[in-house]
């Protein structure tokens, strides 16, 4: 038994941060990680997804280069070999950092292989017994993948990573957050691609008016979608596989070269030994925790994607400054106070604050929106991106911002002087009142916001 002040399980995004904490304050303290330091931000998300769009969106932006009184001779091309490359560097860089820096720091030892629970404060990782009076579990989740489609070579959000060509078409299911990012940008990379969608629209936690725009955008770049379409599960065909559906209309059968299953994610903490340490966790796996993120276990704290708070890099931080605030601080934070905030990274990207228009509606509440078309904007129109829109809600009684949404060029940064005044708890008129440089895209919003009408 080797004892310890406190054991961090996982380096996602809360878990290093926590563990530095820890033993900034003095406490003795291990932390644990099974396979790749960094977690899913690091290796197989927000960092390596991005540099591959950022290289999809360069090939996509040459194609278009006479639009922009450019001629580039010859046809564009791309290295997927070397798109890989330089997107591994970039995590390598990162996930190396990470590692160094929990290696290196006074107080801490680090514990490589698969940590899970022997008591409430006992932890096993391999032979070694660790026990502490503070555990935070920061285990992160990975992707679901539904029945169906066990017999066919399939990829996720992480197998897709090792990819380094292009394929010849694409299969993706699910319209959503991870489908549509892959889709654009393996379209961009050369490859058609065919996205399936159960539901009947695209994104559906986004308002209705939102989904069309994305799909008008993706659609407009060549990529075909199959709507209201319930995934029987897919067989290889050769050296094809072949997607069963069942659809309204149009054909039973997709075959492609590849396939992306993206239909959510889930936590890992099935193989955790939770049962043995009397953690709670609900029927997906999801470990319950408090406005403090403090499981039902004394001493014991649930952090990042695996409690079911939060399922981005962003989040995640917070939790780890919401546990260090209440534990060294003396400052009462909770999760409770923080505002939705998220970007969907097609693009133009969306930014999204707050609440959607659906459910102000649904709240009762009586508001005022703004909206107005990327087309009626000065700097979208001279970069040649005019796709999408901005919409702002405000509070009719209180004129505080209920929420918004940007789907445009440059929407995932805008978005931030909105929330900004969410969070000072102001009224929409501190931002509208305000000068903003032109030209720019974000000097419209002031404009947006003096144009207000009642939401019907």
């Amino acid at each position: 038994m080797k004892e310890f002040d406190a054991i961090i399980i996982g380096t996602g995004q809360a878990g290093p941060s926590i563990a530095a904490r820890c033993a900034a304050e003095g406490l003795k303290t291990a932390i644990v990680e099974r396979k790749r330091f960094g977690g899913t931000c690091v290796n197989n998300g927000c960092t390596p997804t991005k540099a591959l769009v950022a290289s999809a969106r360069s090939a996509f932006m040459a194609r278009r280069s006479s639009d922009y009184g450019v001629n580039i001779e010859g046809e564009i091309t791309v290295d997927m070999k070397a798109v890989k490359a330089r997107k591994d560097k970039i995590v390598n860089q990162s996930t190396t950092g990470v590692e160094n820096w929990l290696k290196n720091t006074e107080n801490m030892t680090v514990f490589e292989g698969h940590a899970r629970f022997e008591g409430a404060h006992t932890v096993s990782v391999g032979e070694e017994l660790l026990k502490a009076d503070k555990i935070f579990i920061n285990v992160g989740g990975r992707a679901y993948v539904p029945e169906g489609f066990e017999g066919v070579d399939y990829l996720d959000n992480s197998s897709i990573m090792d990819v380094d060509f292009v394929p010849d078409h694409l299969i993706i299911i699910g319209g959503s957050y991870i489908g549509l990012e892959f889709g654009q940008m393996y379209r961009r990379f050369g490859s058609q691609v065919t996205i399936i969608e159960k539901g009947p629209r695209l994104v559906g936690k986004e308002d209705e008016d939102v989904s069309d725009e994305i799909r008008k955008i993706l659609e407009e770049e060549g990529i075909k979608f199959r709507f209201n379409a319930t995934c029987l599960g897919a067989t290889m065909d050769g050296d094809q596989v072949k997607v069963n559906v069942d659809c309204k209309s149009g054909d039973n059968e997709i075959l492609g070269s590849h396939l992306l299953v993206a239909t959510g994610r889930q936590p890992n903490t099935d193989d955790l030994g939770l049962e043995k340490a009397g953690i709670a966790a609900n029927e997906r796996g999801f470990i319950t925790v408090d406005d403090h993120l403090r499981t039902n276990v004394d001493g014991v704290w649930a952090l990042g994607d695996c409690n079911g708070r939060g399922a981005f890099t962003h989040t995640a931080y917070n939790d780890f400054e919401i546990v260090a605030a209440n534990l060294f601080d003396h400052d009462p934070r909770k999760v409770s106070d923080r505002i939705t905030c998220y970007g969907l990274f097609i693009d133009p990207a969306l930014g999204r604050i707050g609440m959607t228009e659906n459910e102000v509606r649904k709240s009762g509440k009586k508001a005022l929106i703004g909206t107005r078309t990327m087309k009626r904007i000065a700097r979208a129109k001279e970069k040649g991106e005019t796709h999408g829109f901005m919409k702002i809600l405000i509070d009719a009684e209180t004129h505080k911002i209920l929420g918004a949404t940007i789907l445009g060029i440059e929407g995932d940064e805008i978005i931030h002087s909105l929330l900004d005044i969410m969070y000072a708890d102001a009224p929409y008129k501190v931002i509208q009142r305000a000068v903003h440089i032109h030209p720019t895209v974000s000097e419209l919003i002031p404009t947006t916001l003096a144009d207000l009408k009642p939401l019907e």
